[in-house]
C-alpha cells in the first residue's frame, strides 16, 4: 500500500502459520534484554574485511564472529572502531556511543554523514544506526544502551543483512551495571561489580552470530560483535577484560608504546590472537591466493624473532649478531612500518583490499629471501639494504587499488637488482 502512514498505523495483514490473521503497523516492539528468534545458528566460515591490514592478514574476525578491543586511554580504540565502522564488509553498522564523551560523539554524527559509502555512492550515514549515549545521561539510559543497539542489529538481521554491531564501551556499561548494582544493594563481586557481570557479557556477545532467521523463508543473516574494552591504567587483569577475553574469539589488544610512536592501528601483535584463523584458512586460500597462509604465518614469525634477536641485542650490541639476524630486523621493521602500519587519513593507504595485502606481503617477504640467498652466496648485507627497489616496496601502501599491475613492475625490478647484486658476489639468485 502506497502512501504517508504514521508508525501506528495498520499497513498491511499476514496470516500465521496457525491460520491466524494479524495486521502490522510500522512499529515494532521487542523487549531489549532477550535475543530475537532464529531457526539454526551456523558456524562462522568467512572473514568480514576491513580493509585494515594487521586485522585482515595476521587477526582476522568471522562474518557472525565477536571480537574485543582493549587498550589504555589515548591508544586508539576509537579510531579502530570509527575505521571498521566506516570500512568493514557489512550491510548495516550499528554504533554505540556507551558512556562516551559528548565531543567525540558530535565528531561521529558531523563526519558520518560525509563519508561516501565506498559500496554505493551514498553517504555512510544511510546504511549507520547511531546509538548515542554519552556520559552525562542516566545510568539506567547507559546499562540498556548495549541491549538496545544489539536488538536493533538482530532486527537488520532477521531481513538478510549482515549487521556489524561496534560498542564503545563495554567498560562504562559494566560501571553503569555496577552503580545499579550498589543502589539495589545486590552482594558485590570482583572490584565492586557484580556476581553476574560475566554471565551479562556473555548474553551480549552470545547474541552474536550467523544464522539463518525464523521463518517461512530460507533467509541467513549475521551480527558481528565487537566490544571496545577500557581498563583503568590500561590493566588488562581489570575484571571485564579478563571476562570478555573468556568469551570473544578474536583479541586486537592496542598498546600504548605504539600509540605514543604514532604507529596506528597500535594492535600489539605480541599478544593479539584470532581463534577464527584455522577456520577461515580455506578461504583465504581459495578467494585470495593459496600462498596467503603461508605468508600470514612467516611474517608471525619474523615478528617473534625480532622480539628474541632485540632482547640479544640489549645485551651484547648489534654488532655480535649475524647478518642473517640483522636482515631479520630489518624484514621485521619493514613488515611494521610499511605494511601494519596505515594512516586512517590517507584517501589511499586507509583501505586495503585482500589482493593488495596479498601483493604487498609477497613483495616483503620476497626480498627477505632473496636477500638471504643473496647473503649465503657473498652479498654484502649494507648493499642490501641500499637497494633501489626498497624505497618503491615502502610506497607500496600508497599505490591505488587501480594501479595494481605496478606491483608486478616492482617485483620484476627487485629479482633484477637481486640477480645483480649476486652477480657480483658470485652466485645467482
Amino acid at each position: 500500500m502506497s502512501g504517508s502512514y504514521s508508525v501506528d498505523e495498520i499497513i498491511c495483514s499476514v496470516e500465521n502459520d496457525k491460520g491466524a490473521t494479524e495486521n502490522l503497523s510500522m512499529l515494532q516492539k521487542w523487549p531489549v534484554r532477550k535475543g530475537r528468534p532464529i531457526k539454526q545458528k551456523l558456524t562462522p566460515d568467512m572473514p568480514m574485511v576491513t580493509g585494515q591490514r594487521v586485522i585482515d592478514t595476521l587477526f582476522p574476525v568471522a562474518r557472525g564472529g565477536v571480537a574485543a578491543v582493549p587498550g589504555p586511554f589515548g591508544s586508539g580504540k576509537t579510531v579502530v572502531q570509527h575505521q571498521l565502522a566506516k570500512w568493514a564488509d557489512a550491510d548495516i553498522i550499528v554504533y554505540i556511543g556507551c558512556g562516551e564523551r559528548g565531543n567525540e560523539m558530535t565528531d561521529v554524527l558531523k563526519e558520518f554523514p560525509e563519508l561516501i559509502d565506498p559500496k554505493t555512492g551514498a553517504s555512510l550515514m544511510k546504511r549507520t544506526v547511531l546509538i548515542a549515549n554519552t556520559s552525562d545521561m542516566p545510568v539506567a539510559a547507559r546499562e540498556a544502551s548495549i541491549y538496545t543497539g544489539i536488538t536493533i542489529a538482530e532486527y537488520f538481521r532477521d531481513m538478510g543483512y549482515n549487521v556489524a554491531v561496534m560498542a564503545d564501551s563495554t567498560s562504562r556499561w559494566a560501571e553503569a551495571l555496577r552503580e545499579m548494582s550498589g543502589r539495589l544493594e545486590e552482594m558485590p563481586g570482583e572490584e565492586g561489580y557484580p556476581a553476574y557481570l560475566s554471565a551479562r557479557l556473555a548474553e551480549f556477545y552470545e547474541r552474536a552470530g550467523i544464522v539463518k532467521t525464523a521463518g517461512s523463508k530460507d533467509i541467513t543473516g549475521s551480527v558481528t560483535a565487537i566490544g571496545a574494552v577500557s581498563p583503568a591504567g590500561g590493566d588488562l587483569s581489570d575484571p571485564v577484560v579478563q571476562a570478555t577475553l573468556r568469551i570473544v574469539k578474536v583479541f586486537w589488544g592496542l598498546s600504548a608504546q605504539l600509540a605514543y610512536r604514532r604507529h596506528f592501528p597500535a594492535i600489539d601483535w605480541m599478544i593479539s590472537y584470532s581463534l577464527y584463523n584455522d577456520k577461515l584458512s580455506q578461504w583465504f586460500g581459495n578467494k585470495v591466493n593459496r600462498e596467503f597462509v603461508r605468508f600470514k604465518e612467516q611474517v608471525m614469525s619474523v615478528l617473534q624473532q625480532e622480539s628474541e634477536i632485540e632482547e640479544i641485542v640489549r645485551l651484547v650490541g648489534i654488532d655480535s649478531i649475524s647478518d642473517f639476524d640483522r636482515l631479520t630486523l630489518e624484514t621485521a621493521k619493514m613488515i611494521r612500518e610499511d605494511f601494519l602500519h596505515q594512516n586512517a587519513f590517507n584517501e589511499t593507504d586507509t583501505f586495503t583490499s585482500l589482493n593488495k595485502q596479498y601483493l604487498m606481503l609477497r613483495l616483503i617477504l620476497e626480498y627477505y629471501r632473496l636477500s638471504g640467498d643473496a647473503i649465503n652466496k657473498g652479498a654484502v648485507l649494507s648493499e642490501l639494504l641500499e637497494l633501489k627497489v626498497r624505497e618503491r616496496i615502502g610506497r607500496c601502501k600508497y599505490i591505488p587499488e587501480s594501479h595494481i599491475k605496478e606491483f608486478d613492475e616492482i617485483f620484476a625490478e627487485l629479482k633484477k637488482e637481486m640477480k645483480d647484486l649476486t652477480a657480483k658476489g658470485g652466485g645467482d639468485v
